[in-house]
């Protein structure tokens, strides 16, 4: 647990705004390299160790046809970053914590195997064609009613089956900071309607701060819901609970939800709730409330209403209580989802061995609100022909000592 110097140091750096337009930490992309660097050292979870990016050869994989590979992207601060374009995923993602040691904050495999054979499906994945649940896996679109495949209890979520996690995308290298990932998801893919183009473009600055980029046209009217979801422990992968991890959430309002996890229609305030992240709070200072949504997620799976979301001010901002390091997450869309690793149970052996604990990582996914297309009151996912869904969001890594 924190000690109350360091948590007074670390909730007055939430307060300094300057901070996060200084950003000196770093980011995560995957970049597409067709030569990819082969790195033949062994990935290790712990701060205690400098940990490397997993061997290339060990993602060369033909699946349905298509070749995998791990693409690797590097600036010119030191900071590195693995992805497969096996579900577009962030594989490793190697930032600086307080004492300037490379710590790899994202979870991840030593190769494709392990995130095909994965009981959790989403690691690291760019999530797609429609991310978070959709109620009882159907939604009416122009006067008819698409069924979806269902893969969560009585819902569909992140797209169903197939969803993007589990295709091949293809990739091309920019320069050596810029990987752009292409996937054509056909009319019916997964029971959605429309051919849909999608394009997701990760660049690392030179300022360590990591730009996500989606766009998306498609033929025939349909709805579109994108993000990625990179499971996270600012300590380092395999560096135990993320509970004294210190969370703001620039959010007054949430969805909650039913006992399935899909939205009541309801917006409620944060304030007097275990959900108010409005002052910065560790996620394990209220995740055991006696509280009905709480039980319901099994802890902290819920949509955020974003206050503000013009890219100018960080919309959630997280402190590793070990490492130091600063996460701030800038995006364009109206909400966030924030999980608490509620449903990890060791069952998968992570890069180093270790294995996925409950709640030693979390997610916060941007996003439109889940079930909006059966929700005409929530903000529309729709896209017609002739539109571009164009979104992006930013994280940015620095450190707190």
């Amino acid at each position: 647990m924190q000690n109350t110097n360091y948590k007074n140091i670390m909730r007055n750096s939430f307060k300094k705004p300057t901070l996060a337009l200084a950003i000196a930490g770093s980011m995560f992309v995957a970049a597409c390299n067709q030569s990819a660097k082969k790195n033949t050292s062994t990935m290790t979870d712990s701060t205690s160790t400098t940990p490397q990016l997993p061997p290339a050869s060990a993602f060369e994989k033909t699946i349905n046809g298509k070749q995998t590979h791990l693409y690797i992207l590097k600036n010119k601060n030191g900071v590195e970053a693995a992805v497969t374009n096996y579900g577009g995923r962030i594989v490793s993602l190697l930032v600086p914590n307080k004492d300037g040691k490379l710590t790899d904050v994202v979870l991840g495999f030593e190769s494709v195997d392990g995130f095909i054979n994965s009981k959790e499906p989403y690691y690291g994945a760019t999530i797609g064609r429609f991310g978070n649940r959709i109620a009882k896996g159907k939604f009416k679109l122009d006067g008819k009613e698409y069924t979806l495949a269902t893969n969560n209890g009585p819902n569909t979520l992140h797209g169903g089956h197939p969803g993007f996690q589990e295709v091949v995308w293809d990739a091309k290298q920019i320069d050596s900071v810029t990987l752009e990932l292409s996937y054509l998801a056909k009319d019916m893919e997964g029971g959605f309607p429309g051919n849909l183009n999608v394009k997701v473009t990760y660049q690392i600055t030179d300022d360590n701060a990591m730009k996500v980029s989606y766009l998306a046209t498609t033929d025939k009217n349909t709805v579109v819901n994108l993000t990625n979801h990179a499971f996270f422990n600012l300590n380092g992968e395999g560096s135990s609970t993320i509970l004294d991890h210190l969370v703001q959430i620039n959010a007054d309002n949430y969805t909650p939800v039913d006992s399935t996890l899909i939205p009541t229609g309801k917006i409620e305030a944060v304030a007097g709730t275990p959900f108010d992240f409005t002052k910065a709070t560790t996620i394990g200072a209220r995740i055991n409330t006696d509280n009905v949504q709480l039980k319901d997620g099994k802890g902290y799976d819920h949509n955020f209403v974003l206050s503000q979301h013009d890219m100018s001010t960080p919309v959630a901002t997280v402190i590793g209580d070990k490492s130091g390091i600063k996460m701030e997450i800038f995006t364009e869309e109206p909400a966030m989802q924030f999980y608490s690793g509620n449903f990890m149970q060791a069952q998968n052996a992570m890069k180093g061995g270790k294995k996925d604990e409950f709640r030693t990582s979390f997610a916060m996914e941007t996003q439109h609100y889940p079930d909006s297309p059966n929700q005409p009151t929530f903000p529309s996912t729709e896209l017609k022909p002739g539109q571009t869904y164009k979104t992006q969001s930013i994280y940015k890594f620095s450190v707190v000592k």
